[in-house]
């Protein structure tokens, strides 16, 4: 069997040079160093790009100045394409379903489209004469 372990062994004790307590944290530092000095030098870094960006806009486009608030000739891009079609089906059951004189002295006027069926299927469609 084995024996218990004794606690008050005065034989077995720590060893001190297990880890370096000094070498962790100055390897920690110097990272932090490191850390620092990258974004100190990505923080010039996105300055100089930016002033590069401004300078080249300002350049590239002089005679644009005031001129992004011109419209184009037409035809146009729609900007509201659902408002564009909803005004157009509007229109178009406006024109099938309303009375509206087309030539008033002709007697032509246009009439709702299920009243211009059922005056077709009444009286039928008009026919020309046989020619003999």
């Amino acid at each position: 069997m084995s024996e218990p372990h004794n606690l008050d062994n005065a034989e077995v004790v720590h060893e001190e040079s297990d880890v370096n307590v000094r070498a962790i944290l100055g390897w920690g530092l110097g990272l932090i160093v490191v850390a620092l000095v990258v974004q100190v030098f990505l923080w010039w870094l996105m300055g100089l790009y930016q002033g590069q960006v401004q300078r080249a806009d300002t350049r590239a486009y002089p005679l644009a100045v005031g001129q992004q608030d011109v419209q184009p000739p037409e035809p146009r891009l729609q900007t509201t394409p659902q408002q564009d079609m909803r005004a157009l089906r509007d229109s178009q059951r406006a024109r099938l379903q309303g009375h509206e004189w087309i030539n008033r002295d002709a007697g032509i006027a246009r009439i709702p489209i299920e009243d211009a069926m059922r005056i077709v299927v009444e009286r039928g469609l008009p026919t020309r004469e046989a020619a003999k």
